[in-house]
């Protein structure tokens, strides 16, 4: 039976290899589960990710579809950005909302706690419902050039399925509302 609490990992030594405001990239020398030398790369996240499903009583969300640098293709996700480590993720995905789709919530409900890539980042990632919701203008930040769309939430889980959503977090947030809402 395998112990839970115990680290089969043993760091040796590790070095920062890059640091920019966003992430902070180490290599780690480490004695793997086996017993062998190994080397292994982490990105450290200065941020914590936050996912805001909004929906309405309806039963419409909003998604927000912009061209990702990294995948060098366009993405369609739910609201989304970086919340300081030391902030409270509450008042994070509030603003984030507020930025990407111009929306305020009376209700929030936080729905999960993600790891987002746990075999080369730290990085944790959460999700809210917000709900109760008004309608107000966007500040989109500098690096956004955001598309907004208004579908019902169903809808938005029929583009999870066709693979028309990729993004992680959006994937599981949605399903998660949904299934919390019972469709």
């Amino acid at each position: 039976m395998i112990d839970e609490q115990h680290n089969p990992w043993q760091t040796l030594s590790k070095k920062e290899v890059y640091d920019n405001k966003w992430i902070h990239v180490e290599e780690h020398e480490v004695i793997i589960p086996s017993g062998k030398p190994g080397i292994y790369g982490m990105v450290h996240f200065k941020n914590k990710a936050i996912g805001i499903i909004p929906v309405d009583d309806q039963g419409y969300t909003w998604l927000v579809g912009q061209y990702r640098y990294p995948l060098k293709e366009y993405s369609w996700e739910i609201p989304m950005g970086g919340g300081p480590i030391e902030q409270d993720v509450l008042l994070s995905a509030q603003r984030e909302l507020k930025e990407e789709t111009g929306l305020t919530a009376e209700k929030w409900t936080k729905i999960m706690r993600i790891h987002t890539s746990n075999s080369v980042t730290d990085e944790e990632g959460f999700v809210f419902l917000a709900e109760a919701l008004s309608q107000g203008e966007t500040e989109f930040e500098e690096t956004e050039q955001l598309a907004i769309k208004k579908l019902p939430l169903r809808e938005a889980v029929q583009w999870v399925e066709q693979g028309k959503i990729t993004d992680g977090i959006s994937i599981a947030g949605l399903l998660l509302a949904a299934r919390l809402r019972g469709i």
